[in-house]
């Protein structure tokens, strides 16, 4: 997998998702080593469009949790519906996911997860839906190149995966 531009993440590791332009929404373009991995991605990704300004979210106390979302039949409907998950468990649990460690299994997404009170952290914009406008979530084989015509977003080379992805704020 080659990348270009990546940058750092709350965890100290090196990220691949860059928040992409579209006309009236806000999107993400995700890589990732397999499709566990880019889930990590996409997931700690949105959550970091919520915030507001530079946080030093690693200075609050983190709870960990097992969280699950399934889905019979289409897989990218699953991936939807998991990070309505992740956005339904900070609006009504207070619970905002800051890390997790999917696995992604025919029907069903079952991740390790950390997360802080929603309380402690600040929000600029709020996502009211995941859409499947423009989605894609798919396998991209050696040598096959996705290229991007954003300037602030790289193109990438497999093997990997990638993620297209759009947010109604």
């Amino acid at each position: 997998m080659k990348l270009l531009g990546a940058y750092k993440s709350l965890r100290g590791e090196v990220l691949s998702y860059w928040v992409r332009p579209t006309t009236a929404d806000v999107g993400i373009r995700a890589f990732g080593k397999n499709r566990n991995d880019l889930l990590s991605e996409v997931t700690v990704g949105m959550q970091m469009i919520l915030l507001a300004g530079k946080q030093d979210i690693n200075a609050l106390t983190r709870k960990v949790a097992r969280w699950e979302a399934s889905h019979n039949g289409d897989s990218d409907i699953l991936v939807v519906k998991w990070l309505d998950e992740v956005l339904y468990r900070a609006e009504v649990h207070g619970e905002f996911l800051l890390d997790c460690q999917p696995m992604m299994r025919s029907g069903l997404i079952e991740s390790q997860v950390s997360y802080v009170s929603k309380d402690d952290v600040q929000l600029e914009v709020e996502i009211k839906a995941v859409t499947t406008h423009e989605f894609v979530f798919k396998e991209v084989g050696k040598g096959e190149v996705i290229s991007s015509i954003w300037p602030e977003v790289p193109s990438f080379e497999g093997p990997g995966w990638y993620c297209d992805i759009v947010f109604d704020i």
